[in-house]
């Protein structure tokens, strides 16, 4: 007979308590195997998908697509055991209630570890590769015999309520039409989700049916314009702004309770935004480094004509091609080389200030999730070829929301190009704990006395905001100033180094 396992959102890591549900991988009857990603879930640094350490049938899911849980609790139930198509209709049919979560299941061979993974889940999973997940067809599971669940006479066990609530059946098991499963993938990773009477809904990620439920659009109203059909983020803010300029929507008696989304706000009427997720990270550790941090801003000019040609040259000789931003990095790293103090951090509690050894570089990148500061390992090692790439890949990561804990923690120096954003200059927020953050604004043609002459020369703004426990404003200002002189004359960073 099999036994129901019950798993729980493990601990992701760097501190997180709780996460959001962004998309279920799995449905109650499917077949997964150990190690195998189940849910994708959004904490407050990044998208994680979270692998179940047991194999067997799905038959309960915990919490709907958009809910937050707390670590630790219930995301499913597997059954587990010697035959698990059989065995796990029989518990569905039965309400069999699962068992704690640490137990381990036996095979037909008696072997416990065949049903289950004894890896711990920290951070991104279990270090198994995931197998593809199978689909129990529909008479594989719920068609019980009578005879083989309870006696008549006994009624039946109440099947678990997130279950019957979530799928609309006993013991959490969907009714399945004649057709197939009502959930499938298709060729470019879209899912396609099955309303009960109004056919497919082609979304291509999850960040998009996040856009559309956050604003209380259903999706099954609109007419994707991409491939086939599929339901694009331009389609959603189109419907949306097209709902702001319509006539406000009074609600009806029944739904006057419910909370509006932006879609139904009436004229004049306050929006509000939850603090959670990578919005509400963002909020409170800016508001940290406001509270502890005494920070200060010092600024100035540079000429950065000398360098843009340094990189252009460098570019034409052939290779791997390097960022600008690659370059500001080696400059970053070789001026923090010169004044440690602004690669250190600050311990409160022991009045002291401690010098960190290496530079873990990070940088501000603005996705569609929010402000993100990914990090560049041991950046005071790297080349300008090397950087490039790391930047590239974090970058690209940060876009697709698969950046790990791990590409989000740990740094010690921050470099914040907002010149992509075409403003001049800023006094930014150090990212708490760090010491300092060296800030560029766009470069652009302004009258410059060159050489004792009044030229056209490629100008940039360079801002350093430094924690004033850690230095002064000599040490500051020295700092920036080198490198200032390396933006300059980028042989002054050659001779350095």
């Amino acid at each position: 007979m099999a036994k129901v396992l019950e798993f729980k959102l493990p601990d992701l890591g760097e501190g997180l308590t709780e996460a959001e549900i962004v998309r279920w991988l799995v449905d109650v009857g499917d077949v997964v195997a150990i190690d195998q990603p189940v849910v994708e879930v959004e904490t407050a640094k990044a998208m994680v998908e979270v692998p179940c350490p047991y194999g067997g049938v799905v038959t309960a899911r915990f919490g709907e697509e958009g809910s937050e849980l707390p670590v630790g609790a219930p995301l499913l139930t597997v059954a587990v055991g010697a035959d698990r198509l059989e065995d796990a209709g029989a518990v569905a049919a039965s309400g069999g209630q699962p068992a704690p979560s640490g137990e381990r299941a036996a095979s037909s061979g008696g072997n416990a570890s065949a049903e289950t993974s004894g890896n711990v889940l920290v951070g991104y999973g279990t270090g198994t590769p995931a197998a593809r997940r199978r689909r129990l067809r529909p008479s594989a599971l719920g068609a019980v015999p009578a005879a083989a669940s309870a006696p008549a006479a006994a009624p039946a066990p109440a099947a678990p309520a997130a279950a019957t609530a979530r799928n609309g059946s006993p013991g959490g098991v969907p009714p399945r039409a004649a057709s197939g499963s009502s959930a499938h993938h298709g060729a470019h990773g879209r899912e396609t989700v099955r309303a009960a009477a109004e056919g497919p809904v082609a979304v291509i990620s999850p960040l998009v049916r996040k856009l559309a439920r956050d604003n209380d659009l259903d999706l099954r109203r609109l007419t994707g314009s991409g491939p086939d059909g599929l339901i694009l983020r331009a389609d959603v803010e189109s419907a949306l702004r097209a709902a702001e300029v319509a006539p406000p929507v009074v609600p009806t008696a029944p739904a006057a309770g419910r909370a509006l989304g932006t879609s139904a706000l009436p004229t004049g009427a306050e929006e509000r935004v939850p603090l959670r997720g990578v919005r509400g990270a963002v909020a409170d550790k800016l508001s940290r480094s406001r509270r502890e941090i005494p920070d200060a801003t010092c600024w100035v000019d540079a000429d950065a004509t000398e360098l843009l040609a340094a990189r252009t040259a460098m570019n034409a000789s052939g290779g791997e091609k390097i960022s600008l931003l690659a370059l500001l990095a080696r400059i970053c790293t070789a001026a923090l080389d010169r004044y440690p103090e602004l690669n250190s951090a600050v311990d409160t509690e022991a009045r002291e200030i401690v010098r960190l050894p290496g530079v873990h570089l990070g940088f501000a990148a603005q996705t569609e999730r929010g402000l993100v500061v990914p990090v560049v390992r041991d950046a005071h090692t790297r080349s300008a070829e090397s950087l490039t790439a790391e930047f590239a890949r974090l970058t690209d990561a940060a876009r697709e929301g698969t950046l790990t804990p791990a590409d989000l923690t740990g740094g010690t120096f921050t470099l914040n190009n907002y010149g992509v954003f075409g403003v001049d200059g800023s006094t930014p927020i150090i990212n708490h704990p760090e010491a300092a953050m060296l800030g560029v604004g766009r470069i652009v043609p302004k009258p410059w006395v060159h050489e004792g002459e009044l030229a056209v020369r490629k100008v940039v703004q360079l801002s350093l905001t430094f924690d004033h426990r850690v230095c002064d404003g000599g040490t500051a200002g020295g700092f920036l100033r080198y490198v200032a002189d390396c933006v300059e004359r980028p042989a002054v960073l050659l001779r350095t180094v």
